[in-house]
């Protein structure tokens, strides 16, 4: 019974931290944290309490629970006296049975509901206080336990890093500058990978001490999917570094002209291919290597239209110690090993061969075809 209760607190907090990464609004992120707060702990009440620039009084305070006709009736929102000040003033999290009956308890206002039983944690960003999370009254107990309190702290965690995430968005819209787009990339890279990096690690360490569990193979999948989004997420986020890094470049990217050619070839596809970039695709894929690329991305996507009968197709093209060029669609797969070769193949096999790479045609992992052209980067 015990296992369960920890897989199916496991699985909450997982639901919760993909919630979370799920919106670049402001206001409506800060009300994501305390909704999914309540839910995670069986809280009948939730708050969250973010601090001034001096960080010693709160600025703003989100609440779950209570009604717009109950917030009017109590007027002013708390400042941070009392209880809410003690994790102010220690940033450590906080859990009592009864916050009434501490000594630095200050007491409710006319109006406010009663509210006995208490949770707080601190959400860190960059190592840095930005508020409190706050939680009462457990509806399925007298009390918060240490396993609500852990899952706090996790939850705390994750906040701090979409919090994070969408002041480093806010950043790009804001600043123009060259410095500034620098200054951004390796923000991003320095600290949002990283820690996306730490979550995977540790969900990977999960599942490993789940395995061999009886019922655990439904939880097992959900973190490996978890962790294969956050490795998806690595990938964006790595193609908007060098993203910030092409704009300081003139004239058109090879980034974009892979844009054009996946633009025209909507038109013939019925939808468009999705695309995805990794490494420094404009500094390292230019001249005579840039048009033997492109021309492979065309023969290979025409394939595609003329042969594979596909609902999706995904371009990738990453820059490691090679130039590589992956064109994967899920129709009807490639043709048969001992089968004739077509001039496409022929021509793209052909320009591998050029510059001292190779080309090859695979099956996907499910259905379809995958295309993979590499080539040394000079």
């Amino acid at each position: 019974m015990k296992e369960v209760a920890g897989r199916q607190s496991l699985q909450a907090l997982l639901d919760a931290v993909l919630v979370l990464g799920s919106d670049l609004d402001p206001l409506s992120m800060l009300r994501r944290i305390v909704e999914s707060a309540v839910g995670l702990v069986d809280a009948r009440y939730g708050a969250l309490g973010v601090l001034d620039e001096t960080g010693t009084r709160l600025s703003q305070f989100i609440t779950v629970g209570i009604d717009d006709e109950a917030q009017r009736e109590i007027g002013d929102l708390p400042e941070g006296h009392g209880i809410l000040g003690l994790l102010i003033v220690d940033a450590k999290p906080l859990r009592l049975p009864d916050l009434n009956a501490h000594p630095d308890s200050f007491g409710f206002p006319p109006n406010h509901p009663p509210m006995t039983s208490f949770l707080g944690v601190p959400v860190l960003v960059r190592g840095e206080v930005f508020g409190n999370l706050y939680l009462t009254d457990k509806t399925t107990a007298g009390e918060f336990s240490a396993v609500d309190e852990e899952l706090a702290i996790g939850l705390a965690a994750a906040a701090g890093v979409a919090i994070q995430n969408i002041r480093l968005h806010d950043m790009v819209k804001e600043f123009a500058l060259v410095e500034d787009r620098e200054r951004i990339a390796r923000d991003f890279h320095d600290t949002i990978i990283q820690r996306l990096f730490a979550t995977g690690l540790s969900l990977q360490a999960t599942a490993r001490g789940l395995a061999g569990v009886d019922g655990a193979e439904m939880a097992l999948g959900r973190i490996e999917g978890v962790v294969d989004d956050l490795d998806q997420t690595v990938k964006h986020i790595r193609s908007a570094i060098f993203g910030l890094e092409a704009d300081r470049l003139s004239g058109t990217g090879i980034r974009d002209r892979v844009r054009v050619v996946c633009l025209e070839a909507a038109e013939m596809l019925g939808f468009e291919p999705t695309y995805n970039f990794e490494g420094a695709i404009d500094t390292a894929v230019d001249g005579a290597l840039a048009v033997e690329l492109l021309a492979t991305l065309r023969e290979a996507l025409s394939n595609v239209v003329r042969h594979a009968a596909a609902s999706s197709v995904t371009v990738e093209v990453a820059v490691t110690e090679d130039v590589s060029l992956r064109v994967t669609d899920d129709g009807s797969g490639p043709p048969a090993a001992d089968g004739p070769r077509g001039l496409g193949l022929k021509n793209m096999e052909a320009r591998a061969a050029r510059r001292g790479g190779e080309f090859s045609l695979t099956a996907g992992g499910r259905a379809g075809t995958v295309a993979t052209w590499r080539v040394p980067r000079c």
